[in-house]
């Protein structure tokens, strides 16, 4: 059993601290108004044009600042942005003037016979030369239209291509390519790269996955990165299979928070994001998170609790 590598006695700081707003504490944040340095939301959520979500939507922004974080655009389909869904963001960005934009480099749309079809998740791209050059121009299109730098986050992926032209480019390289060709930045999940690094270990393609994330931090061009998210993740094994889903649905772990901690040394104080999206918990509990975050990583488990 291999330990996990201790972080720094003198713990890097921590920039901003915010959480994942969820219509569980709409009200509850609204009336408490505990001291957080900005809330993250959905874009699509509020992509109507006025109605009860908009206004709780409004009434955080006179207290907050709002960072939109979306999940819809497909920037790496090759059918093309959705234009509709890219006026909607347009519009919304207008309205609350968010502090982040950001989306995932992923898939989700693509063609059905003659119809445009959305597969309501997010999908792994290609790490080749030709979606490189694909999600530079979608990239680029939202930063125009948005007349704004954009944010692109890390996937986990639980599929990955098998083509012999799909891994030109190792994942860090990949994107710090985008952010440099395009001016965008990064959103760095560190969980993502956490649960990739276990499913890889489990399937018997790596080692030790603490180290292959550092490694995977540490490949990444420092000043591209805006903003770092992190989040709790399950370990599943049944008749199917042995398998790390990104959850969004527990605390974040020991590991999870160690990496945070390499990741903050690497890339400065940037902002930290808290996730919680699947048996979201009282409001106190992801505020105990967001103190956690604040003060430092955790003292490292060995790799086998951490796992846990």
């Amino acid at each position: 059993m291999t330990a996990t590598p201790s972080p720094s006695s003198m713990p890097a700081p921590c920039g901003e601290v915010g959480i994942g707003w969820r219509h569980p504490h709409y009200a509850e944040l609204l009336a408490r108004r505990p001291a957080l340095d900005f809330l993250e939301v959905h874009s699509e959520n509020f992509f109507g044009h006025g109605g009860a979500a908009m206004a709780v939507l409004l009434q955080a922004r006179a207290q907050y600042p709002i960072s939109l974080h979306g999940v819809g655009l497909s920037l790496g389909s090759a059918v093309g942005l959705d234009p509709w869904h890219l006026d909607q963001l347009a519009r919304l960005v207008q309205r609350v003037d968010p502090v982040r934009v950001s989306d995932h480099a992923c898939f989700a749309r693509g063609t059905l016979g003659a119809q445009s079809v959305h597969g309501a998740d997010l999908l792994p791209i290609p790490f080749s030369d030709e979606t490189l050059d694909l999600l530079c121009r979608h990239v680029q299109q939202v930063q125009d239209r948005l007349r704004r730098r954009f944010l692109v986050e890390n996937l986990s992926a639980y599929v990955r291509w098998c083509s012999a032209d799909a891994q030109d480019w190792s994942e860090p390289d990949f994107l710090t390519t985008l952010a440099r060709r395009t001016g965008c930045g990064l959103l760095v999940d560190v969980n993502n790269i956490y649960v990739n690094a276990r499913n890889a270990q489990l399937a018997g393609q790596a080692g030790d996955p603490v180290q292959a994330c550092r490694d995977w931090l540490d490949a990444i061009a420092p000043d591209a990165v805006g903003e770092l998210h992190v989040a709790g993740h399950c370990h599943v094994q049944d008749a199917h299979g042995d398998i790390v889903i990104d959850d969004h649905g527990s605390r974040v772990s020991p590991a999870v928070w160690a990496l945070h901690q390499h990741a903050l040394a690497r890339f400065g104080a940037v902002p930290t994001l808290v996730e919680w999206d699947t048996d979201v918990p009282a409001l106190d509990v992801l505020l105990d998170e967001v103190a956690i975050a604040r003060q430092a990583a955790p003292t490292m488990r060995d790799t086998a609790e951490a796992m846990a």
